[in-house]
């Protein structure tokens, strides 16, 4: 079992950046593939970006291509999410996912962290 907490989330203008960590203890991390999810205010929760348990192949959603950027330092167990130009439609709760394999299926992750906050303002 591995426990996840995320970190990073607050309140930006439209075009700033935050940048998400997600701290994983317990079983090895890099034995997981990793994925990020946000749920918005009144949706259902959405894929954003995954990554392969070395951090070499990585997913997006179309919405985030360009903007996000997903990486792994498995070192410290921690996988981050570096979010540029953001946009009010970004507003959401981020979560991130521990799986056997990178995919874009909610179910296929295992393990989910509590969420951050991410607000961005018009």
């Amino acid at each position: 079992q591995v426990q996840l907490v995320e970190s990073g989330g607050g309140l930006v203008q439209t075009g700033g950046s935050l940048r998400l960590s997600c701290t994983a203890s317990g079983r090895i991390f890099s034995s997981y593939a990793m994925g990020w999810f946000r749920q918005g205010p009144e949706k259902e929760r959405e894929f954003v970006a995954a990554s392969t348990r070395t951090g070499i192949i990585k997913s997006y959603a179309d919405a985030v291509k360009g903007r996000f950027t997903i990486s792994r330092d498995n070192a410290k167990n921690t996988l981050y999410l570096q979010m540029n130009s953001l946009k009010p439609e970004d507003t959401a709760v981020y979560y991130c996912g521990a799986g056997d394999r990178i995919t874009i299926r909610i179910s296929d992750y295992h393990y989910w962290g509590q969420g951050t906050q991410v607000t961005v303002s018009s």
